[in-house]
């Protein structure tokens, strides 16, 4: 016995100074209430002194709420996704039933509109079983589990990824909600200032609201779908007597595990209708009830008709790469919080309405399209496939779809190659990858630049195959030199020779682009992508070796959208945003992430390479995909190896990007067939077909601007006469005119040996810059015949024997004979020893003297 006095004592002395403490709590909330009231004794001032020192008020901030992201179809606004760190849905004072309000206030706190916040009476009985061995009872009024709840809410908004974090969240929680004189005496206090600061109907709906159900569920409403499916509105006293009695033990009297042996469907739920039953007989007891309505709860059995509340992009369905694309931007953006945590949390807790871009009705096409194109699966391939677009003006994404399904959790993305939680549209930064060649489709900034420098559509570049030396190449950007042999090939046979810069973009001539951006800075090159808003996916800077000029930077399919929309848009590009708007939890928009445009090129230069891109779609790579009638520019993309696929094409309306090809691996889709019996590179072209006509059949389209006649034709130049000129000085001349040559070889000539003897086209011809003009040279075979009309004949002869011709006559042979004509004539270019009829005039015989006629 001996051995437990001590024990006893101190059992005693807490009891007696926490007893003690919340005397002085009580005395202080009658004095608050009635100040005549004195409280006297030196042990009261002590208390009061230290009661006095703790903060009166608490700052009772936003509840934890879902955040919700929505969609467009049509008109309306439709939800696509929720977030939550705590399932809750705050409702108001009169969207609560009564019956919900008495359970609490009858099993919580049945004197809670007497007291001033504290329940003396409770906290006394609480406190002798506590410290008295029997178990820990409750004793904190409503007020009080209030406060116990606020402050629990500032510790789960805390992060918890290290180790000094956890630390500090356990800390947090302790000291928020650990059984302790301090602790109990700080919540008091607040819990006076609570009931000074806001009205009782305000305190008990703040609790109903902020209270935890069990689980991630808290909130009366949330509770109320959760376990019945209902509101809080239409709650029976049978249900919320339940759901109150969770909230007294959380863990061990939740109603949604049907196999607990102590609390499941077996037993009826023991545990909690135990309790539930208690708090019904309090309800009666304080005439809240009726007898029949008391005994009618009472006999209910506990049927619970849970409703899980889901959550996350996975419930997105086909647009959940989409809602990804949002949550990143939102993680991203500082205006959520200073750093990824508190933007994480800020999201998860803020209750954001997140009105998004997304029009359903173009999604709905890019997903049904989708899957029957690319398969989720394939046996021979490792395939991906994104169709995603933007409005051009405003940088708006109108679409974005996938072949696989999303999943953020390590065991379903293990279970299967058709799960992800990559999004192939978008930049690493935004959840993508690193992005995919993107072949000729770069070709379109090569296009930009050589219309930049002056050079047309018309223009020709010989489109041979040959090989470069790279070092060659002009390239202005710091850190760049190119060297070694470089020989690009075509994708098909016969598209060599000499070909116009039109011509080369409708059949996506590799050997003719290659030959542009020789004549012009690779640097530049690369700077038109990026002013189009082009850059790799992985943030590194792009590359400007000549082989990127056919596209080996890894680039996302949004980012090549994006870039198409400014072309179609006369050079304006918009950098794109996925987010409307957005209201926070309180009523109040937040500025989302706004749409940078800029003037990528002039309007005038995006007008031809509007121009020249309706090329492909006509008649060329793409042929066949725009049957809208309305204007189309588009261009195809193809690796080496036939590895990745590209389509991406754009009216004034909406850009599209459609990408097919290998998520690893080499395999060629011009050797695969996957769908509609089909390979993926003769596919694209429909795809493409059906995308872009629902844009147009939504959005419409309207006519490019018509491009301007001198970068179509080009500068007219003049072919000089080049005759005599060395090789060499001829094709200085031709390239200071900006045209090119071609050798056509040896020609017999009267030039010298070796010098020009011929041009095609001819002196005078009027062409455009760029043509290649065919110079023939003099093999010297030839001599100039002698002009020998109207000499006589003697003279003729010896001119023409000097220069090395025979001669023959015709209508006469006298010396003093005139000549009237040559064959061939003066001038005219002829090997030597070549005779040279000579026609003679009729000589008119002299009259003899003396002879009469």
């Amino acid at each position: 016995m001996s051995a437990q006095k001590p024990q006893a004592r101190g059992v005693l002395g807490a009891a007696s100074a926490f007893i003690g403490m919340s005397v002085v709590a009580g005395l202080l909330v009658t004095a608050a209430v009635t100040p005549a009231i004195a409280v006297t004794g030196m042990a009261a001032n002590n208390s009061i002194g230290v009661f006095e020192g703790l903060p009166e008020y608490l700052n009772v901030e936003q509840l934890a709420q879902p955040t919700t992201i929505y969609a467009k179809n049509g008109d309306q606004d439709v939800p696509l996704a929720t977030f939550y760190s705590q399932n809750r849905l705050p409702v108001a004072f009169n969207q609560i039933s009564q019956a919900a309000k008495d359970a609490a206030i009858a099993g919580e706190d049945p004197r809670f509109y007497s007291h001033g916040g504290i329940d003396i009476q409770g906290t006394v009985r609480g406190v002798l079983s506590t410290v008295g061995g029997g178990g820990v009872q409750g004793g904190s009024s409503i007020t009080q589990q209030y406060v116990k709840n606020v402050l629990l809410q500032k510790c789960e908004a805390l992060p918890v990824k290290t180790k000094e974090q956890k630390t500090k969240y356990q800390q947090c929680v302790d000291d928020s909600t650990g059984v302790s004189p301090d602790r109990k005496v700080k919540e008091m206090k607040y819990a006076i200032g609570i009931e000074k600061k806001y009205t009782k109907d305000q305190i008990l709906v703040g609790y109903l609201n902020i209270a935890g159900f069990g689980g991630s569920v808290y909130g009366i409403e949330a509770a109320a779908k959760y376990y019945y499916n209902t509101t809080a509105a239409a709650l029976t006293p049978a249900q919320a007597a339940s759901l109150v009695a969770i909230v007294n033990e959380p863990t061990s009297l939740k109603i949604d595990d049907p196999n607990s042996k102590t609390n499941g469907a077996a037993n009826g739920y023991a545990a909690n209708k135990d309790r539930r039953d208690y708090i019904l007989g309090k309800m009666y007891q304080y005439k809240k009830l009726t007898k029949v309505q008391y005994d009618e709860a009472v006999k209910s059995p506990i049927q619970p008709a849970i409703t899980p509340s889901v959550r996350g992009c996975q419930t997105a369905g086909g647009s959940a790469y989409f809602c990804d694309y949002v949550q990143k931007i939102i993680l991203n953006d500082p205006t959520f919080g200073a750093d990824e945590d508190t933007r994480a949390s800020n999201f998860n807790r803020g209750g954001y309405k997140v009105y998004t871009t997304l029009d359903l009705q173009l999604q709905q096409v890019a997903e049904e399209t989708m899957a029957s194109y690319v398969p989720e699966t394939y046996d021979r391939a490792n395939l991906g496939g994104v169709l995603t677009g933007v409005q051009p003006g405003t940088g708006r994404v109108l679409y974005m779809a996938q072949n696989k399904e999303y999943s953020q959790d390590p065991d379903v993305l293990n279970s299967s190659p058709k799960f992800t939680s990559v999004n192939y549209a978008t930049d690493q930064e935004y959840g993508g990858s690193n992005g995919f060649q993107v072949g000729s489709t770069y070709k379109v900034f090569t296009l930009a630049e050589w219309l930049k420098q002056g050079h047309s559509l018309n223009e020709t570049v010989n489109a041979n195959v040959r090989t470069y030396d790279q070092s060659k190449f002009k390239d202005s950007c710091p850190g760049s030199a190119w060297g070694g042999p470089y020989k690009p090939t075509n994708d098909s046979g016969g598209e060599e020779g000499i070909r116009s810069a039109q011509t080369a973009t409708t059949q996506s001539i590799n050997t003719a682009f290659v030959a542009m951006a020789y004549q012009l800075d690779l640097c530049e090159i690369k700077h038109d992508a990026e002013a189009f808003g082009v850059h790799t996916a992985t943030g590194s800077p792009l590359n400007s070796n000549p082989a990127s000029v056919l596209g080996t930077n890894n680039i996302a399919p949004l980012t090549m959208a994006t870039a198409f929309a400014g072309i179609a848009n006369n050079g304006v590009t918009c950098t794109p945003i996925a987010i409307d708007k957005i209201v926070d939890g309180t009523g109040k928009d937040v500025t989302p992430p706004a749409s940078k445009c800029t003037q990528a090129v002039d309007p005038t230069i995006a007008n031809t390479m509007a121009k020249a891109l309706m090329g492909p779609l006509q008649s060329g790579t793409a042929a066949g995909m725009n049957r809208t009638g309305k204007d189309m520019l588009g261009k195809t993309g193809t690796t080496d190896g036939n590895e990745q696929l590209w389509l991406v094409a754009a009216t004034t309306k909406v850009a599209g990007a459609y990408w097919v090809g290998n998520i690893e691996g080499h395999v060629d889709m011009r050797r695969i067939y996957p769908t509609h019996g089909t390979t993926p590179a003769i596919a694209r072209t429909a795809v493409m077909r059906t995308m872009m006509s629902a844009a147009v059949g939504k959005y419409g389209g309207d006519a490019f601007p018509a491009a301007p006649d001198k970068l179509i034709r080009g500068v007219q130049v003049a072919i000089p006469d080049l005759t005599g000129k060395s090789p060499d000085e001829a094709k200085s001349i031709l390239t200071g005119l900006g045209l090119d040559s071609a050798d056509g070889g040896p020609q017999d000539s009267v030039a010298p040996a070796g010098s020009v003897s011929a041009s095609d086209p001819a002196p005078g011809t009027q062409v455009s810059k760029g043509t290649v003009v065919t110079l023939f040279t003099s093999n010297g075979s030839l001599v100039a015949v002698p002009n020998v009309v109207g000499q006589k004949l003697s003279d003729a002869q010896a001119a023409l024997a000097a220069a090395g011709f025979t001669v023959k006559t015709a209508g006469g042979n006298s010396p003093i004979s005139t000549v009237q004509a040559q064959d061939p004539a003066g001038g005219s270019p002829a090997k030597p020893g070549t005779a040279v009829t000579l026609t003679l005039a009729p000589t008119i015989p002299t009259p003899t003297p003396g002879t009469k006629g």
